[in-house]
């Protein structure tokens, strides 16, 4: 029974420790030992020592003036070990960089993640506009084209749960009702590309093509972002088989050999 209590014990360590790394984000890259036992309900005490612990391997590190804590450099080793070992991230570099190079806008590989688009790869243009994008950020799916992309390939629980988690309106363009997004999808998948203009962002537009690996599955997303200024609506189109031609061709160098 004892033996039974210290394995559990451990386990929620493990997983408290686990839940704190992630609550740091780009968008709050510091944070204090009561912040961060306020975000996720857990006891300073709790916090204090697990944030020792987490230091101690270089996980975390504490700022001395601020005491603030922010990720050490044992996670940028072990995310450089990620990305060694993602193949997508491999095969997709040369060809965004030729994108990137080709339309000057920037582009974007992306997965969906826990009902999330996370983006794992990001190469900015020339000119490069300030937009609600980075590596590891997260972004609800139903209102960006890498997300309607995503969806569009997805099982229809994915897109129910989705659905029933609330589609959110962030502007005047957001889909929102759940019949218009279904029908939306389904004309995603035939066109092979969706786009979204100011469905999360005014100003913005972006537009996607899915990514197939060697067992014909889509796998992640291709993406270009830019200002209506730029990507205007008659060029959405042209672009979008630009799009669509990278994205083919990463997924020729991941194995896919359905086109």
């Amino acid at each position: 029974m004892t033996e039974k209590i210290d394995n559990e014990s451990h386990l929620s360590s493990v997983k408290n420790a686990l839940r704190i790394l992630q609550c740091f984000t780009m968008d709050e890259p510091e944070k204090k030992v009561s912040e961060i036992s306020a975000a996720l309900e857990l006891n300073k005490s709790t916090v204090s020592r697990t944030m020792t612990t987490l230091a101690s391997e270089g996980f975390v590190y504490k700022d001395p003036e601020s005491k603030k804590y922010r990720l050490g450099l044992s996670i940028l080793s072990l995310s450089g070990i990620v990305s060694s070992q993602m193949d997508i991230y491999r095969e997709s570099q040369p060809v965004l960089n030729r994108l990137v190079e080709n339309i000057g806008e920037t582009a974007h590989i992306s997965v969906l993640d826990h009902l999330d688009v996370i983006y794992l790869q990001k190469v900015e243009c020339n000119h490069p506009v300030r937009f609600l994008t980075h590596i590891g950020k997260r972004n609800p799916p139903h209102c960006t084209s890498s997300g309607k992309v995503l969806l569009a390939h997805s099982p229809e629980d994915v897109v129910n749960e989705v659905i029933e988690k609330g589609i959110k309106k962030f502007t005047k363009n957001t889909i929102t009702n759940p019949q218009k997004f279904r029908t939306h999808l389904k004309q995603v998948k035939e066109n092979g590309y969706a786009s979204s203009t100011e469905e999360i962002l005014e100003g913005v537009t972006s537009i996607a093509a899915p990514i197939f690996d060697y067992r014909g599955k889509v796998i992640a997303a291709l993406s270009v972002v830019g200002p209506n200024q730029r990507i205007q609506q008659h060029k959405i189109q042209g672009l979008a088989k630009k799009v669509m031609s990278a994205a083919k061709e990463v997924s020729t160098r991941m194995g896919y050999r359905g086109y």
